[in-house]
């Protein structure tokens, strides 16, 4: 049981998994500030800065039932994803795609590179 929390450990996954939390940790200011300008424009166009008392009812007197705290979850949800995708995944796939693509043309010899390896395999013969 230890053997396998030490290559756990090793494997560098905790470390990975470190360095998210604290990123997640850092880049959750950014996407709240960016969460509440968005919804500061819902609200001044719909009237409040959330959907809470949208479909609100109630029943019997009792305190208001809020279905519309279900969309303003599902809308805060789609602002974190679209901050998510945008600021970090689309360009690290920029990233990685330059990446690959600086790595194919590194490994297709130049035209300089054939001819020498020719040259060599002639002068062999």
């Amino acid at each position: 049981m230890f053997k396998g929390f030490k290559e756990f450990i090793a494997q560098g996954n905790v470390l990975e998994l470190a360095v998210a939390v604290i990123i997640g940790g850092a880049f959750a200011p950014i996407v709240e500030a960016v969460t509440n300008v968005i919804m500061g424009i819902i609200g001044a166009l719909v009237g409040k800065p959330n959907f809470d008392s949208v479909l609100a009812f109630s029943i019997n007197g009792s305190d208001p039932i809020q279905p519309g705290t279900i969309i303003t979850a599902a809308v805060n949800f789609l602002l974190v994803a679209a901050a998510v995708y945008f600021c970090i995944v689309a360009p690290m796939n920029k990233l990685n795609a330059r990446l690959k693509q600086e790595e194919e043309e590194a490994a297709e010899p130049t035209d300089v590179e054939l001819l020498a390896e020719i040259r060599d395999l002639l002068k062999q013969r």
